[in-house]
């Protein structure tokens, strides 16, 4: 089969294709950081009903993320894969759709309305990041480069971050209205903007896997009702396969340990600092721009340690970083700082304004230790993910990046949805109550303000601990991937015999497979 021209990515596509983070990671950042507050806060509703609204779109998507992956996987040979693009098409159906997440913050609305808007845009969401998230592995093969592309998509995703978190800060210094729910409204019409933006840049600087002189020839398939038929059938077996690739299996360990304990603290800390540490809204923008200007800083030295080292060491000293800023938050909690309140009224909602330090060490220390873990725990799962359809061809013979991160969205959104529903149900269950519609959020009683501190420190602590120790054994890195890069070419080209000994035991070890049963042999 011949191989296509290579086309070298230059600094216009990393940056165009980064972009589009902007909505992937920049949607998300709203979502876990503001709209459990914004549901307890100013719609009324209960701890209980805002994990529902957030917990059960992502349920529904257990079938939406793997079709949209299997589907655009399936494209290629058909008319619109070869005019559009399998991807393109895609991205370009969501541009005129993606205003619509302004909705979701219209206050005085009822459950059903709040979930059906959060569904929708969901499924809008999931259409688009699925597809996006296959270009990088089809624009190169590069080790280097791969690590190039998620480095910039993560430094976007830090930047959307902390648009997210401080947009609400110049939203009330320019236009007014300290805690009033019209701030989130105006934040989240802007950013619905912005996604349709970034989202065409992406269709113009992006490309899909180049065709080869073979593929070319191959006639665009006419739709076929009974292939159509068993596209489930088909989609959950390619679906599970990718849970044979022993790498992919690490690989999730990695990503849920780092994306579940941030979504368990995305969803408490909003609600910890306003009981806690008696802080606005103002200040709980503030803090969470401090914390992912920290992530951004991360997410830039995490680049190098990766490419050096792999990904493990980089994410063992992320979990210190981030397990050190929970036991401060529970000290804090503990010790109740002599002044702190006092202190912070002082500020007047401008945290940055300067203050005694004792009242800087407890609002800066902790949240910055936090965001430089978290940057790298947002960076580490996504830097491998870019090679790992090389080790599943190495297995099936096929590039099957669709469905990779249809399984990756599938799994990063059952366990968001799980998480965020327990821990508003365990906020719940403690006894925390929202606020009545209009009115300021209710005083809590000392229950319910342990067992929100016990949820926000004690959760990230178990599931990233967990990810470590499951994760303890992977081996992927700059070395083995040439290692496994070149055996599938020589696969690709009939090789029935690993080149030395050494590179059997390296594919052997990152496929979970024996060398006899690779390129679909098996």
């Amino acid at each position: 089969m011949a191989t296509p021209d290579v086309r070298k990515p230059t600094w216009v596509n990393y940056w165009g294709w980064g972009s589009g983070d902007m909505l992937g990671a920049g949607a998300q950042a709203v979502i876990t950081g503001w709209l459990a507050y914004f549901f307890i806060t100013f719609c009324g509703l209960s701890p209980v009903e805002t994990g529902l609204i957030l917990g059960l779109p992502r349920l529904l998507e257990a079938i939406t993320c793997p079709l949209i992956g299997y589907v655009s996987d399936n494209l290629r040979h058909t008319w619109v894969g070869r005019k559009i693009g399998r991807r393109k098409i895609f991205l370009i159906a969501t541009i005129p759709l993606l205003p619509a997440f302004a909705l979701i913050f219209v206050t005085g609305q009822t459950f059903t309305y709040y979930l059906v808007t959060f569904i929708f845009f969901e499924f809008v969401y999931t259409m688009f990041l699925i597809p996006w998230e296959t270009l990088a592995a089809e624009m190169t093969k590069d080790y280097k480069e791969k690590a190039k592309f998620a480095g910039v998509r993560m430094m976007i995703a830090q930047s959307s971050a902390i648009l997210a978190s401080y947009l609400p800060t110049l939203i009330i210094n320019n236009l007014g209205g300290k805690d009033s729910p019209n701030t989130f409204l105006i934040m989240a019409a802007i950013f619905g903007v912005l996604f349709s933006l970034v989202v065409t840049l992406v269709v113009f600087f992006s490309w899909e896997r180049p065709y080869t002189e073979a593929e070319k020839l191959i006639q665009p398939e006419p739709m076929d009702w009974g292939k159509a038929a068993l596209i489930p059938v088909n989609m959950f077996r390619d679906l599970f396969s990718t849970l044979k690739i022993k790498a992919f299996r690490q690989h999730l360990s990695l990503y849920l340990g780092g994306y579940i304990s941030q979504d368990i603290f995305n969803t408490a800390f909003p609600l910890f600092v306003a009981t806690v540490m008696v802080g606005s809204t103002l200040i709980i923008s503030q803090l969470m721009t401090t914390m992912y200007v920290a992530q951004l800083i991360s997410v830039m030295i995490a680049i190098r340690v990766i490419i050096r080292t792999g990904p493990v060491v980089a994410y063992r000293l992320a979990i210190t970083s981030v397990g050190a800023a929970l036991l401060l938050f529970l000290a804090f909690y503990l010790i109740k700082p002599a002044g702190f309140a006092q202190g912070v009224a002082a500020l007047d909602g401008d945290i940055f304004g300067g203050a005694p330090v004792g009242v800087l060490f407890w609002l800066f220390v902790p949240i910055i230790l936090a965001g430089l873990g978290r940057g790298t725990l947002n960076f580490v799962p996504w830097g491998v993910y870019n090679y790992l359809p090389d080790v599943d061809e190495a297995v099936t013979g096929q590039r099957r990046e669709g469905i990779f991160a249809g399984v990756m969205t599938l799994t990063r959104k059952v366990a968001q949805s799980g998480a965020i529903l327990l821990t508003t149900s365990l906020i719940g269950l403690g006894g925390f109550v929202s606020a009545p519609k209009g009115k300021p959020l209710a005083q809590q009683t000392p229950e319910a303000i342990q067992a929100l501190v016990l949820v926000m420190v004690g959760g990230p602590l178990i599931v990233m601990i967990a990810g470590m120790l499951i994760s303890w054994r992977f081996r992927l890195n700059a070395r083995t991937h040439a290692v496994l890069v070149h055996e599938v070419e020589r696969l690709r080209a009939g090789a029935t015999e690993a080149e030395t000994q050494e590179s059997k035991q390296i594919v052997e070890d990152l496929t979970g497979w024996k060398w006899e049963r690779l390129w679909g042999r098996g």
